[in-house]
Formats: C-alpha cells, structure tokens, sequence
C-alpha cells in the first residue's frame, strides 16, 4: 500500500514558546506533499524533518490568524531561491488572497514559478481541489473568524487481479483494464465469469481529518465519520473551559468527544494554549473520553 502520511511541523498555538513551533504540517500521499496551515518556522522544521521542498505543489491555510500563516511569505521566497519551476496552489478563506497578493508584490517579485490562490467558502462543506492521488474537503469550523479544517480523502484504488485465476480462465491482457473496472469476463464459449472471481477488493480509500481553531461544534460530526485519523485542537483544558469558549477554542475533553461521536480510529491533539508546560493532564482528560488519544508534538510522523 502507498504511503500516507502525516508530519506534524508545529503544534504551538498563539504564543510563542521554546515548547512548540506554530502550526504547520505536511500530509505525503504517494510521493506528493500538501501543506496544511504555515505557521512561523514551518520552513526550517522541513529541514529537520527533510521534507523536500520541490514535492509540494499545494498549500491548504485554516484562517486568517498569524499562528497559521506568518510562515508563508517566507516558505513561498525560499522555494524561489531554489528555483522551483512548477505552480503552487495557495488555498483558503478569501480573505487570505489580499494577504498572498501583498507579499508576493512585495518580497517575491520575479518568482520562477506561478503562484494561483484558491478562495475556499470556510462557511461550508466541500471539495477544495483534488487530483489523482486525493480529494481535498473543507470543513465549517466555529472560530472568531472565517475557518476551515480540511479533510483529505485517498482516491480509492482498483481492485486487484487475481493472477492465477486471470491464467487459468486465459483471460486476454486487452481484457483486464475492463476488469478492473468492474466487468465479467465472457470466454469464448459464452460462459460468463463474475468479476468477484478474478479480482479482490482494493484496500479502502484512507482518510485524514485536520480541524483547526473552533469552537466545540458537534455539527462537523458528520464530516469526520470513520476517518482513519483525526487531528483536533485541544488548546485548554476543562479547568479553561470559560476561556475556550470565550477565544471560540476546544477543551482537550471537547475534541476527544467529537472524535467518539464521528467514529474516529485514531486522534491526535495539538494547539497548545502556551500556559501549560505538562501536557499529561489534557492527554487524560482526552483518555478518558477517546482512549489512546496522542499528544501530538514536533517532528511526530503519523502513518495512516
């Protein structure tokens, strides 16, 4: 099976801390990289973590906050720098496009390569952009501001030949592409072989859920069903709860609940509120809704 997998770049929110980097990751699914949020020092964590920079085509940015998007007028120079000849895709709210025009007037002038912005409804569900590797959703999230989590849905692959049964009913090579695509094989007698004898399903389609700032929001539930991993903030914890709603952030309890009720395999929580140095505690109050939630932190690899 392909790889599908996740780097968490930064998983801080706000405030700067020597603990935590802003937020920032990278999704690799067969040898293509989309980023998602950039915050300050995304680019050097690509470093650390040697992501190439060439194989990323397509930015994906929640909202409006600089904990976000501070890191992208410097990734989008640099990529300059080496000479990058392909286009980049900047996605999100339309209130990001003036934001990407002013820097790129101002610091990326002469620019080898295209940069198009794509404005993203943060208000609504639905497909942002896809290829032949994913397709890329937004989610409504509940924030002070216009925000979007992104859900990234694997192309379901075809189903595989079976070989020895491909052989032994001399099955024309002109004839498996209509196989795979769901088709009986008729023999030259007139015999009809069902497809579900010459092939076996191809592994299900992986899915991958990032929900940035929001409030609590059971309304996304329904957009989240059986993803294989989610990734939910968790800025406080229940003793904060008054100060999340107020800042329209999630309890650590908050996201593990949204991961029960959508049926997630996996979570993960991150965005950090900076005044807690132990992070134990909100891991617990996840566990004890989400058992086998994981802390998220800087250079983690999350493999689907």
């Amino acid at each position: 099976m392909a790889d599908f997998t996740v780097h968490i770049l930064g998983c801080g929110s706000a405030l700067p801390t020597t603990r935590h980097l802003a937020s920032s990751q990278v999704v690799d699914l067969r040898d293509k990289l989309y980023m998602i949020d950039c915050g300050e020092g995304t680019q050097l964590q690509m470093r650390r973590t040697r992501i190439k920079f060439a194989r990323l085509n397509h930015v994906f940015i929640s909202h409006m906050h600089g904990d976000h998007c501070f890191g992208l007028p410097g990734l989008v120079s640099t990529l300059g720098m080496l000479g990058r000849n392909g286009e980049l895709w900047i996605h999100g709210p339309a209130a990001l496009g003036e934001y990407v025009e002013s820097f790129l007037r101002l610091f990326c002038q002469g620019l080898p390569f295209a940069v198009h912005f794509n404005p993203v409804d943060a208000s609504k569900y639905g497909l942002v952009m896809e290829d032949r590797s994913v397709s890329v959703y937004s989610i409504p999230l509940k924030h002070r501001i216009p925000c979007c989590g992104y859900l990234f849905v694997e192309k379901q692959k075809e189903p595989h030949i079976i070989r020895e049964m491909v052989d032994f009913y001399q099955v024309p090579v002109r004839e498996l592409q209509h196989i795979k695509q769901g088709a009986d094989f008729v023999t030259p007698d007139g015999r009809v072989i069902p497809n579900n004898r010459l092939t076996r399903p191809a592994a299900p389609a992986r899915k991958y859920a990032y929900c940035s700032d929001t409030a609590y929001s059971p309304k996304i539930v329904p957009y989240l069903e059986g993803v294989d991993w989610l990734y939910h903030e968790a800025t406080f914890m229940e003793c904060d709860a008054i100060r999340a709603r107020e800042t329209a952030h999630s309890t650590a309890r908050q996201a593990a609940t949204i991961a029960r009720e959508a049926g997630a395999k996996k979570l993960v929580v991150g965005h950090y509120s900076a005044r807690y140095e132990e992070l134990a505690p909100l891991k617990q109050e996840a566990d004890a809704v989400f058992p086998g939630t994981l802390l998220a932190f800087e250079g983690m690899k999350l493999s689907l």
